[in-house]
């Protein structure tokens, strides 16, 4: 009927080499990392005179998805607030293993006399209890696989809306991308 064909230990590993190498290289295809803010926490008010400057703590998620560990540089987040510079958060360098997620404490200053500007907003956000901040950053760094270091760029856009009496996180909404660029 047929030709029968002879077993062959040199394919099948082929095959199988393949398939691994396959899988490899579907598992290692960079993934955006994930950001999440947890809690904003007040640290001090400072008299600037006629207003207060607000300094608080952004606790924020981070989420790694890669095979590889990565480090990255200092950045600082713009804060907006009814499209208006409001203040800025400092990323600290610092790295993150490859598959993990890790707190984040960014330091944040806003400007009392940004949000003076917006006084009639703001206290009607006040009495809604509803708050919408947005925020962006940069942030650069090196991913390591194997023994080339391959250099990245990850823009963040954030969408937070927050309760400006207590502070805590109604809803968010984060996008983040990451750019890899060439050796």
């Amino acid at each position: 009927m047929g030709k029968k064909v002879k077993w062959s230990w040199t394919s099948a590993l082929v095959g199988a080499a393949t398939a691994t190498a396959t899988a490899a290289i579907l598992s290692a295809k960079p993934r955006d990392p994930t950001f999440h803010l947890i809690s904003i926490n007040l640290t001090s008010l400072k008299l600037n005179f006629p207003v207060l400057d607000a300094e608080l703590v952004l606790t924020v998620h981070v989420t790694n998805p890669n095979i590889a560990a990565v480090q990255y540089s200092s950045a600082n987040m713009s804060i907006c607030y009814a499209g208006a510079l409001l203040g800025s958060a400092r990323v600290d360098a610092g790295s993150q293993p490859p598959r993990s997620c890790q707190l984040l404490n960014l330091p944040a200053r806003l400007s009392g006399l940004e949000l003076a500007q917006h006084a009639k907003q703001f206290l009607a956000d006040v009495a809604r209890r509803e708050m919408v901040l947005d925020a962006a950053v940069d942030i650069e760094g090196e991913a390591k696989v194997l023994w080339w270091d391959h250099r990245f760029r990850v823009h963040v856009d954030s969408h937070v809306t927050v309760d400006p009496v207590f502070l805590d996180v109604i809803d968010q909404d984060n996008k983040s991308q990451m750019i890899l660029f060439g050796a």
